[in-house]
């Protein structure tokens, strides 16, 4: 992901954190997932390889977009240090980021 794009993304985060619409942590995050609810996922780029197996197989079990943030970006988007992953549930705002990231590749 680019620099500039990734700066749009972590912004937006902040917002959408501020709004409710984010869930955030790995465990929360699967059962949204499983559950089919997750519109997007977002993984931290320094995420440890059993986070990121786990997560990318619930992704592409149930066809959910997921991307990849630089190490630490996710973290400091949404002011909870340490998270790995997050998502967005479907709706308005997780539209606004899947149109953001329209030309980024997927994992």
């Amino acid at each position: 992901m680019n620099i500039e794009t990734e700066k749009r993304v972590t912004g937006f985060l902040g917002l959408c954190m501020r709004a409710g619409q984010l869930i955030s942590g790995q465990e929360a995050c699967v059962d949204t997932i499983r559950t089919e609810e997750a519109a997007i996922v977002l993984l931290d780029g320094s995420a440890s390889e059993n986070t990121q197996k786990r997560i990318t197989d619930a992704c592409h079990s149930h066809s959910t977009p997921l991307y990849i943030l630089s190490d630490g970006a996710l973290g400091h988007a949404i002011g909870k240090k340490g998270r790995m992953v997050i998502c967005l549930k479907a709706g308005g705002m997780a539209d606004k980021l899947l149109t953001t990231l329209k030309d980024e590749p997927r994992l």
